[in-house]
């Protein structure tokens, strides 16, 4: 979500993007986003997961973890720990329920924490993920500052992001499907407004390059910058810059 919209209090005076906002949605959050999506969002995770290219033992941190989708997948694709971060204990509730029947319990760890603020030591993991929450910071950079702190030299971190084309047919369906469907359909699902805020939230987010300069900006050396789904989404590729 943008730093504007963050101000504004939905109903039941939970503000935009924060932890408290998401624990009202939470029993709801993996539907909406199948439904949302139209079903591409697991496709997006396993890009996400393969571009971290880790080796068996490696601590892998996943930021804005919420329900744990991505780090199940990163778990179940690799034989390595990883610790999931978000704001939300709501969210998080969730999360462990699916870790635990997914027999996962003994590597994915799911604590409260904050992206901008992390309780870790300089260059303890070996890799970072992120998976539609950068939006969410309210101070981007300084959330991509710890991540270029915690990480290891030569780890990689991978963060998706939902963007909006700017032109083209694609752009147009792609607006329409922001400011249109994601609100109405959110909406009733969850039986919820929160939902509203992505139309804003996803066209104030940077454009792809202007976020890559953020990246780089904080420390990182941006390795690639993939657009998915002909650039609803973006996948930022990254290491610790001098690594």
């Amino acid at each position: 979500m943008s730093e504007a919209s963050q101000d504004q209090a939905p109903r039941g005076g939970r503000r935009f993007g924060t932890g408290e906002m998401f624990d009202g949605i939470a029993e709801r959050y993996d539907l909406l986003n199948r439904v949302i999506s139209l079903g591409l969002d697991q496709g997006w995770r396993r890009r996400a997961v393969r571009s971290l290219e880790l080796s068996p033992g490696a601590t892998v941190l996943d930021l804005a973890t919420g329900t744990a989708d991505l780090a199940i997948a990163i778990a179940r694709a690799h034989e390595v720990k990883v610790i999931g971060v978000d704001p939300s204990q709501g969210m998080l509730g969730v999360g462990r329920r699916k870790v635990e029947a997914a027999g996962l319990a003994g590597r994915v760890e799911l604590e409260v924490g904050d992206a901008q603020q992390l309780q870790l030591g300089d260059a303890s993991v070996d890799a970072i993920s992120m998976a539609f929450g950068i939006r969410n910071v309210p101070d981007r950079a300084r959330a991509l500052r710890e991540m270029a702190r915690v990480t290891r030299p030569g780890g990689r971190i991978a963060i998706l992001e939902l963007s909006e084309p700017r032109s083209g047919l694609m752009g147009k369906l792609a607006r329409f499907h922001i400011h249109t469907v994601v609100p109405y359909v959110g909406g009733a699902i969850s039986g919820k407004d929160e939902y509203r805020y992505l139309q804003d939230s996803i066209a104030r987010f940077p454009p792809p390059d202007e976020f890559a300069e953020l990246m780089r900006g904080a420390g990182l050396r941006v390795l690639r910058v993939e657009p998915l789904t002909m650039g609803v989404v973006c996948l930022f590729v990254a290491t610790p810059e001098g690594a």
